[in-house]
């Protein structure tokens, strides 16, 4: 059965407009397909740019915060933007993370990490580590609050920041209280029921891609051991110990399975998790589709998690 028979009618139109990514064959052309589309910036979100030390150079971060912020510390969250680990700029996220300063009332920094197949593991999460480190070490100057920081992304990034989650907890390094891997990459194993499903050529991330985005981040790693959970999070020998999570995937995406077992293994050792299964949606279709019901229930969804786990005290309205 066509997977496109399986989607949502609000969804249909633009699935088939989706040419789909090419990424052994043109990586530059697949870039090009995710480049940022120029947006109109919030009158209530500042947004600066700034290059940070990372190990052997620079790294840019994008920090977005409340125009009309005062003196009091605010809860921070770091984002990392999905691609595959191998596509991708936070510029393609700026309207995100502008919602998520104006629903969670947080400031976000957003790390341009280094891509594969020019950089890879552990390239991207090491870069996504300083990132981490260097918010909460320039805390005061940035005005956040330690004590409630959280980290997010989705796709390739969701798979960063379940590797950022176990990095940091082995690390013993900067605390975290919440992460939201979104529909995370996660298994380069490809032997899940749904990596066999989402084979079609067009398809918003299909097996192709997945097999392609993974040699490239792996590249001589790609048969390392089960120790590698920074590079493969679903190696990770123990979930236990992590900050709380959220995370959702369409019913229709490649990564379905590899969510679903990595949520169960988080309830399983003891970690509080929610998690959202949305039939009929296939990767990103809340992002490729932002108008439709689902989509806006979906995102509205995400960033009220967010807004409940900075403000723990608070009751959303």
């Amino acid at each position: 059965m066509s997977i496109e028979t399986r989607i949502l009618p609000e969804l249909r139109e633009v699935y088939s407009q989706f040419p789909g990514f090419e990424l052994e064959k043109n990586l530059e052309w697949s870039r090009n397909l995710v480049s940022a589309a120029s947006v109109k910036k919030s009158e209530h979100v500042n947004t600066t740019s700034r290059k940070i030390p990372r190990d052997g150079g620079e790294l840019l971060v994008k920090i977005y915060e409340p125009a009309d912020r005062t003196n009091d510390l605010l809860p921070a969250m770091l984002w990392i933007h999905g691609g595959g680990y191998v596509l991708g700029h936070p510029d393609m996220d700026d309207k995100l993370c502008e919602r998520f300063v104006q629903t969670a009332e947080c400031i976000v920094v957003s790390v341009d990490y280094r891509l594969a197949p020019e950089h890879p593991y552990p390239a991207g999460i090491e870069d996504c580590y300083a990132g981490l480190v260097w918010m909460t070490e320039e805390a005061a100057m940035l005005g956040i609050d330690v004590n409630r920081v959280a980290i997010a992304g989705a796709s390739g990034g969701g798979g960063l920041t379940a590797a950022l989650a176990l990095m940091a907890r082995d690390k013993g390094g900067p605390s975290i209280i919440f992460q939201m891997p979104l529909y995370p990459m996660l298994d380069n194993r490809n032997i899940t029921p749904s990596s066999h499903e989402i084979t079609e050529e067009g398809s918003i991330w299909n097996r192709t891609d997945n097999v392609a985005a993974w040699n490239m981040y792996l590249g001589e790693e790609n048969d390392i051991s089960g120790s590698s959970s920074y590079a493969i999070p679903s190696r990770a020998e123990s979930l236990a110990g992590l900050p709380p999570a959220y995370t959702c995937v369409g019913q229709l995406d490649l990564f379905r399975d590899e969510t679903m077992e990595y949520v169960a293994r988080l309830a399983q050792a003891g970690v509080d998790v929610e998690f959202h299964l949305y039939p009929g949606c296939f990767h990103l279709f809340e992002i490729l589709a932002p108008e439709t019901e689902v989509s806006q229930r979906t995102v509205q969804g995400y960033m009220d998690a967010m807004a409940r786990a900075l403000h723990p005290n608070r009751t959303l309205n």
